[in-house]
């Protein structure tokens, strides 16, 4: 039996200890989900991503299984861009141009951009989301009393609305960074309301940002979750790419945006999102760098 690897790396980052870490554990096919759970907890980080096998499934994407420290989820952004990493340094030991994932939301495939083709280097990884569900509209006071923010503070022109593109967020459009600085969750009032609805995490941003040249600015609280804020968020970044696009936020048919996150608690991130009309289907991908912290094996 072999015993379990795992790998400390940072997604989304721009360099080491930034962005937002994960713990991927390799070899995890005699865990239970039990101890799968206990890891994540002991671990205690946003998200641990658990490879289940080390050849890919007839299908061609490799069984993984992802959690929180309070629970399984069945899909999540930054594990997958993390996994897809380890799995082609250590796994495949060769380039290719995407990977196939199994989670339990389903088949999520991952491409990997080099920066150097004869050394190898990965720059970039993206991650292709699932078609986006949109789901229901709030009112402002909802959130402004979740959020402990004024009225003034939420940009009125767009709606608050639950969206999903693998897992659902409130997204929620604010004025200012300033707005965004102050945003913090009022415990009571958010169980009150995620209690109620599918979605259990909150997407804040705005258009200011703290360097020029990124287009937003990005918070994600999750305390339904056991994270009281995510340093990056793909999969909620994946649905403020849908949500932007559909309401034309910003005008372009081919959106490209450099969103900061994090920065607020101190891990500084930096996701790319893409979102284009292909045939009537939106498609939509979100990027970023995945920078190796450290490994070990499991006791």
């Amino acid at each position: 039996m072999s015993t379990p690897h795992f790998y400390i790396v940072d997604v989304f980052a721009e360099q080491k200890y930034t962005g937002n870490p994960l713990a991927v554990v390799m070899n995890a096919t005699n865990l239970s989900g039990t101890d799968m759970q206990h890891i994540a907890r002991e671990i205690n980080y946003s998200e641990s991503i658990f490879i289940l096998d080390s050849k890919p499934a007839e299908n061609g994407g490799y069984g993984m299984r992802i959690f929180t420290p309070e629970s399984e989820l069945p899909f999540a952004g930054h594990p997958c861009l993390g996994a897809a990493y380890i799995i082609e340094r250590y796994l495949l030991k060769q380039q290719t141009e995407v990977l196939l994932l199994n989670l339990r939301a389903g088949q999520i495939s991952v491409y990997l951009h080099y920066s150097d083709s004869l050394l190898g280097l990965i720059d970039r990884l993206w991650m292709r989301q699932r078609l986006p569900v949109f789901g229901q509209t709030f009112q402002s006071a909802q959130l402004e009393e979740v959020l402990g923010l004024g009225p003034a503070a939420i940009d009125s022109r767009f709606p608050i609305q639950e969206v999903s593109t693998g897992l659902p967020f409130i997204i929620v459009p604010l004025r200012t960074l300033e707005s965004v600085q102050q945003a913090r969750i009022l415990r009571k009032a958010y169980f009150n309301l995620v209690n109620k609805t599918q979605a259990k995490a909150i997407l804040i941003f705005a258009p200011q940002t703290y360097h020029p040249q990124h287009d937003l600015n990005v918070r994600v609280f999750a305390d339904y979750y056991g994270i009281s804020e995510d340093p990056a968020t793909g999969s909620a970044n994946g649905a403020l790419a849908a949500y932007l696009f559909k309401y034309q936020y910003v005008s372009d048919d081919n959106l490209f945006l450099q969103v900061e996150q994090g920065y607020e608690i101190r891990r500084p991130s930096l996701l790319l999102l893409s979102a284009r009309n292909i045939d009537g289907h939106l498609d939509i991908s979100i990027g970023g760098k995945v920078i190796e912290v450290a490994q070990g094996e499991l006791l």
